[in-house]
Protein backbone atom coordinates (compact mmCIF):
# COMPACT_ATOMS: atom_id res chain seq x y z
CA UNK A 1 0.00 0.00 0.00
CA UNK A 2 1.45 3.56 -0.49
CA UNK A 3 1.42 6.45 1.68
CA UNK A 4 -0.43 9.56 1.11
CA UNK A 5 2.65 12.50 0.77
CA UNK A 6 0.20 14.18 3.22
CA UNK A 7 0.78 11.76 6.21
CA UNK A 8 4.45 12.27 5.50
CA UNK A 9 4.44 16.25 5.83
CA UNK A 10 2.25 15.47 8.91
CA UNK A 11 4.69 13.39 10.36
CA UNK A 12 8.04 15.91 9.69
CA UNK A 13 5.60 18.80 11.66
CA UNK A 14 5.08 16.71 14.46
CA UNK A 15 8.91 16.20 14.67
CA UNK A 16 9.57 19.63 14.40
CA UNK A 17 7.60 20.78 16.70
CA UNK A 18 9.04 17.93 19.52
CA UNK A 19 12.18 19.78 18.37
CA UNK A 20 11.22 22.99 19.19
CA UNK A 21 10.33 22.02 22.72
CA UNK A 22 13.19 20.34 23.46
CA UNK A 23 15.02 23.79 22.34
CA UNK A 24 13.21 25.72 24.62
CA UNK A 25 13.34 23.98 27.58
CA UNK A 26 17.06 24.38 27.50
CA UNK A 27 16.63 28.01 28.04
CA UNK A 28 18.21 29.67 31.04
CA UNK A 29 15.58 32.24 31.20
CA UNK A 30 12.15 32.00 33.49
CA UNK A 31 9.12 33.68 33.73
CA UNK A 32 8.64 35.39 36.86
CA UNK A 33 5.48 36.85 38.34
CA UNK A 34 5.74 40.37 40.26
CA UNK A 35 3.95 40.08 43.76
CA UNK A 36 1.13 42.88 44.06
CA UNK A 37 -0.42 44.05 47.40
CA UNK A 38 -3.60 43.20 47.41
CA UNK A 39 -6.12 46.37 47.70
CA UNK A 40 -7.62 47.69 50.60
CA UNK A 41 -11.44 47.69 50.30
CA UNK A 42 -13.33 50.69 50.92
CA UNK A 43 -14.88 50.84 54.07
CA UNK A 44 -18.83 50.80 53.98
CA UNK A 45 -19.38 51.48 57.39
CA UNK A 46 -16.56 54.55 57.70
CA UNK A 47 -18.92 57.29 59.95
CA UNK A 48 -17.73 60.75 60.54
CA UNK A 49 -19.74 62.95 63.19
CA UNK A 50 -18.96 66.97 63.98
CA UNK A 51 -17.60 67.65 67.81
CA UNK A 52 -16.62 70.11 69.95
CA UNK A 53 -18.10 73.14 68.32
CA UNK A 54 -16.84 71.78 64.81
CA UNK A 55 -12.66 71.84 66.02
CA UNK A 56 -12.88 68.22 66.02
CA UNK A 57 -14.23 65.22 63.68
CA UNK A 58 -15.05 61.87 65.05
CA UNK A 59 -14.79 59.24 63.03
CA UNK A 60 -16.08 55.95 63.39
CA UNK A 61 -14.42 52.70 62.36
CA UNK A 62 -14.96 49.00 62.76
CA UNK A 63 -12.17 46.84 64.46
CA UNK A 64 -10.60 46.18 67.98
CA UNK A 65 -12.44 47.95 70.89
CA UNK A 66 -8.79 48.07 72.57
CA UNK A 67 -7.02 49.08 69.83
CA UNK A 68 -7.95 52.07 68.09
CA UNK A 69 -6.47 54.03 65.22
CA UNK A 70 -4.96 57.33 65.77
CA UNK A 71 -5.00 59.81 63.19
CA UNK A 72 -2.36 61.75 61.99
CA UNK A 73 -2.53 65.42 61.11
CA UNK A 74 -5.60 66.13 59.02
CA UNK A 75 -4.61 68.52 55.62
CA UNK A 76 -7.65 70.11 53.57
CA UNK A 77 -6.49 69.40 49.75
CA UNK A 78 -8.89 71.28 47.25
CA UNK A 79 -12.12 70.80 49.16
CA UNK A 80 -11.17 67.31 50.22
CA UNK A 81 -10.14 66.38 54.30
CA UNK A 82 -7.37 63.89 53.72
CA UNK A 83 -6.94 61.55 57.13
CA UNK A 84 -4.07 59.03 57.61
CA UNK A 85 -5.00 56.37 60.36
CA UNK A 86 -1.87 54.64 62.10
CA UNK A 87 -2.27 51.33 63.89
CA UNK A 88 -1.11 51.10 67.84
CA UNK A 89 2.43 49.18 68.19
CA UNK A 90 2.61 45.89 67.10
CA UNK A 91 3.49 44.77 70.43
CA UNK A 92 0.19 46.01 71.77
CA UNK A 93 -2.05 43.15 72.84
CA UNK A 94 -5.97 44.05 71.13
CA UNK A 95 -9.36 42.28 71.63
CA UNK A 96 -10.59 40.17 69.17
CA UNK A 97 -13.90 41.88 69.06
CA UNK A 98 -15.42 43.82 66.27
CA UNK A 99 -17.23 46.94 67.25
CA UNK A 100 -17.59 50.24 66.33
CA UNK A 101 -15.11 53.11 67.57
CA UNK A 102 -14.30 56.51 67.51
CA UNK A 103 -10.62 58.09 66.39
CA UNK A 104 -10.50 61.94 66.90
CA UNK A 105 -9.44 64.10 64.28
CA UNK A 106 -8.60 67.80 64.97
CA UNK A 107 -10.09 70.07 62.36
CA UNK A 108 -7.92 72.80 60.22
CA UNK A 109 -8.99 76.19 60.89
CA UNK A 110 -9.77 76.66 57.17
CA UNK A 111 -12.54 73.91 56.93
CA UNK A 112 -15.98 75.82 57.67
CA UNK A 113 -18.09 73.09 59.53
CA UNK A 114 -21.09 74.93 58.62
CA UNK A 115 -20.65 73.46 54.76
CA UNK A 116 -20.48 69.61 53.92
CA UNK A 117 -17.12 68.63 54.03
CA UNK A 118 -15.98 65.35 52.39
CA UNK A 119 -13.53 63.39 53.53
CA UNK A 120 -10.92 60.67 52.49
CA UNK A 121 -9.70 57.99 54.81
CA UNK A 122 -6.65 55.85 54.65
CA UNK A 123 -4.06 53.79 56.21
CA UNK A 124 -2.42 50.89 56.17
CA UNK A 125 -5.66 48.79 56.60
CA UNK A 126 -8.39 51.87 55.77
CA UNK A 127 -9.38 53.55 52.69
CA UNK A 128 -12.87 54.70 52.95
CA UNK A 129 -14.57 58.35 51.79
CA UNK A 130 -17.42 59.93 53.63
CA UNK A 131 -19.20 63.37 52.60
CA UNK A 132 -19.74 64.96 56.68
CA UNK A 133 -23.02 67.49 55.80
CA UNK A 134 -22.61 71.13 57.26
CA UNK A 135 -23.89 71.90 60.18
CA UNK A 136 -25.41 75.58 60.51
CA UNK A 137 -24.13 77.29 63.54
CA UNK A 138 -20.69 75.26 64.14
CA UNK A 139 -17.75 78.03 63.49
CA UNK A 140 -14.90 75.83 64.37
CA UNK A 141 -11.81 77.02 65.28
CA UNK A 142 -9.97 78.52 68.80
CA UNK A 143 -9.66 76.75 71.99
CA UNK A 144 -11.81 74.24 73.21
CA UNK A 145 -14.55 75.19 76.16
CA UNK A 146 -14.05 71.32 77.55
CA UNK A 147 -17.63 70.81 77.20
CA UNK A 148 -19.26 67.32 76.52
CA UNK A 149 -20.48 67.69 73.03
CA UNK A 150 -22.08 65.04 70.38
CA UNK A 151 -22.92 64.63 66.95
CA UNK A 152 -24.40 62.66 64.65
CA UNK A 153 -22.80 60.31 62.47
CA UNK A 154 -23.21 59.72 58.73
CA UNK A 155 -24.17 55.79 59.83
CA UNK A 156 -28.22 55.32 60.47
CA UNK A 157 -28.84 56.05 64.12
CA UNK A 158 -25.33 56.31 65.29
CA UNK A 159 -23.84 59.56 67.30
CA UNK A 160 -20.75 60.29 68.92
CA UNK A 161 -20.55 61.89 72.34
CA UNK A 162 -17.17 63.78 73.58
CA UNK A 163 -16.27 64.31 77.04
CA UNK A 164 -12.82 65.37 79.08
CA UNK A 165 -11.22 64.19 81.76
CA UNK A 166 -8.90 61.68 83.17
CA UNK A 167 -7.65 59.25 80.63
CA UNK A 168 -7.70 56.13 82.90
CA UNK A 169 -11.27 56.90 83.81
CA UNK A 170 -13.07 56.55 80.64
CA UNK A 171 -17.11 56.70 81.57
CA UNK A 172 -18.87 53.84 80.17
CA UNK A 173 -22.49 53.95 78.70
CA UNK A 174 -25.01 51.54 80.58
CA UNK A 175 -27.59 52.53 78.48
CA UNK A 176 -29.47 54.96 75.55
CA UNK A 177 -32.99 55.62 74.84
CA UNK A 178 -34.90 58.06 72.81
CA UNK A 179 -37.05 59.29 76.03
CA UNK A 180 -39.10 61.77 73.66
CA UNK A 181 -39.54 63.47 70.05
CA UNK A 182 -36.44 65.20 70.37
CA UNK A 183 -34.53 63.69 72.96
CA UNK A 184 -32.44 61.06 73.91
CA UNK A 185 -31.20 59.99 77.42
CA UNK A 186 -27.30 58.50 77.94
CA UNK A 187 -27.40 56.77 80.84
CA UNK A 188 -23.60 55.76 82.37
CA UNK A 189 -22.65 53.52 85.10
CA UNK A 190 -21.97 54.22 88.14
CA UNK A 191 -17.85 53.95 89.08
CA UNK A 192 -16.24 51.98 91.64
CA UNK A 193 -15.68 53.76 94.64
CA UNK A 194 -12.06 52.47 95.01
CA UNK A 195 -11.64 53.84 91.25
CA UNK A 196 -8.37 55.62 91.02
CA UNK A 197 -7.90 58.17 88.54
CA UNK A 198 -5.08 59.89 86.86
CA UNK A 199 -5.31 64.18 87.01
CA UNK A 200 -4.65 64.67 83.29
CA UNK A 201 -7.59 65.91 81.36
CA UNK A 202 -8.13 64.72 77.87
CA UNK A 203 -10.84 63.98 75.00
CA UNK A 204 -12.65 61.02 75.28
CA UNK A 205 -14.92 59.91 72.48
CA UNK A 206 -17.58 56.69 72.17
CA UNK A 207 -20.42 55.86 69.64
CA UNK A 208 -23.40 54.54 70.32
CA UNK A 209 -27.03 54.44 68.20
CA UNK A 210 -30.83 54.86 69.08
CA UNK A 211 -33.78 53.94 66.93
CA UNK A 212 -36.86 56.42 65.92
CA UNK A 213 -35.28 59.37 65.56
CA UNK A 214 -34.00 59.33 61.96
CA UNK A 215 -34.14 62.73 60.14
CA UNK A 216 -35.30 64.38 63.30
CA UNK A 217 -33.23 67.97 63.60
CA UNK A 218 -32.65 69.48 67.02
CA UNK A 219 -32.28 66.43 68.92
CA UNK A 220 -30.68 66.45 72.58
CA UNK A 221 -28.76 64.39 74.36
CA UNK A 222 -29.07 64.10 78.39
CA UNK A 223 -26.15 62.56 80.21
CA UNK A 224 -26.99 60.96 83.64
CA UNK A 225 -24.80 58.70 85.68
CA UNK A 226 -21.15 59.07 86.60
CA UNK A 227 -20.34 62.89 86.75
CA UNK A 228 -23.06 63.81 84.36
CA UNK A 229 -26.11 65.24 86.74
CA UNK A 230 -28.44 65.69 83.35
CA UNK A 231 -26.28 67.20 81.71
CA UNK A 232 -28.28 68.51 78.35
CA UNK A 233 -26.29 68.71 75.05
CA UNK A 234 -27.26 69.42 71.31
CA UNK A 235 -26.30 66.53 68.95
CA UNK A 236 -25.03 68.20 66.23
CA UNK A 237 -27.04 67.70 62.77
CA UNK A 238 -29.72 65.67 61.92
CA UNK A 239 -29.92 61.51 62.30
CA UNK A 240 -29.39 59.39 59.21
Amino acid sequence: MRRSPLAGLGALAVAALLLAGCASSGDNTTATTEPTEEAVPLDPDLGAAWLDGGRMIGLVTLGSSTCIPEAEEAVLTDGVLEVTLVEPAADEACTADLVPRVTLVGVPEDVDPAQALPISVSGEDYLGEVELPGVEGLTGGGETDYLPSAGWATVQGQFVILTWGSSTCVPVIADVAATGAAEVTVTYETPADDQMCTMDMVPRAAVTAVSGLSGVAGVEAILTGDAFDNIRIPIYGVSA
